[in-house]
């Protein structure tokens, strides 16, 4: 069995994770094989500015499709809407926390100014487009910069004094286990500040017709995990789109109900927020979309 995955220090701790869980579970020692992808290669552009979609997926599927690799490892919240015919999300595993962070230098920190805590005028870099979106609906008055490279890359950014803050996904600053202790770090709340659907989740894919799928599935499937997904991912379809739009959904069980969190911007930058409820999970995707568009 070969696992396919980006090269990033947090794509390769992903992949051996999931590489040691199927040894763990399935009695099978995986091969790890890094596939560059559009994404990882172009790092002089922002995302929003390359062609198609699934910039950190679509050479990875294609290697699945010619059966060079068996498993594909990717964050959840990269992949389009839509796979190609023949592959399937073999496994959603357990979520790690689905917040963002942002990460400041100490002297562009401003404990007075609410939820985005930063000092008027602040440079926080991103090149998410949703993060973006949501920057500029909370805090108007602090400026936005394209913002590529991988984890670590980032970190050394914001300490050289490029940017003021930036943002970066909690799941991936726990799994590379980032010393931060020298920035004030923020956890923006999930409710308020949307992530994008299926952050912090990994998505196990392989093709329709390979006998490992039902196996790998029972192994490394979490079904609370799934079902959030699942809403998230469904709400993203209906507004037709991949991993660029300005688009959060946070969907997760409290109190024993169904709560479904949204973000969405429109072309004239209105931003519009909405949270639905339910016993059940069917529905609260179309009724937070009805709401959002």
């Amino acid at each position: 069995m070969v696992i396919g995955t980006r090269g990033s220090d947090l794509a390769r701790f992903q992949a051996n994770w999931v590489a040691g869980q199927i040894k763990e579970k399935l009695g099978i020692t995986p091969e790890v094989r890094i596939i560059s992808t559009q994404g990882d290669r172009v790092t002089d552009r922002p995302l929003r500015e390359l062609e198609g979609r699934g910039y950190f997926t679509k050479e990875i599927e294609e290697a699945l499709l010619s059966r060079a690799v068996d498993v594909a490892v990717h964050s959840f919240k990269d992949m389009p809407s839509k796979a190609p015919d023949g592959l399937a999300v073999a496994a959603v595993t357990e979520r790690e926390d689905p917040a963002d962070l942002l990460i400041m230098r100490r002297d562009a920190y401003d404990e007075h100014a609410g939820e985005i805590p930063l000092r008027t005028d602040a440079v926080v870099g991103t090149s998410a487009v949703r993060r973006a979106a949501q920057l500029r609906a909370l805090r108007p008055d602090v400026s936005n910069k394209d913002l590529r490279g991988n984890v670590p890359t980032r970190v050394l950014k914001l300490e050289n004094g490029q940017y003021d803050a930036i943002f970066l996904a909690s799941a991936g600053v726990r799994r590379l286990g980032l010393d931060l202790t020298k920035f004030v770090v923020c956890r923006l709340d999930p409710g308020r500040f949307v992530p994008s659907p299926g952050q912090g989740a990994l998505a196990i894919q392989m093709r329709v017709n390979d006998a490992h799928l039902p196996a790998v599935h029972k192994a490394l499937n979490e079904k609370m995990t799934e079902i959030a997904t699942t809403i998230e991912r469904d709400v993203q379809r209906m507004f037709g789109g991949g991993c660029s739009l300005p688009l959060g959904v946070f969907a997760r069980m409290e109190d024993g109900f169904w709560q479904a969190s949204g973000f969405w911007e429109k072309e004239n930058h209105e931003a519009l927020a909405a949270d639905v409820s339910g016993e059940y999970p069917a529905g609260l995707a179309e009724q937070l979309y009805n709401r959002l568009k």
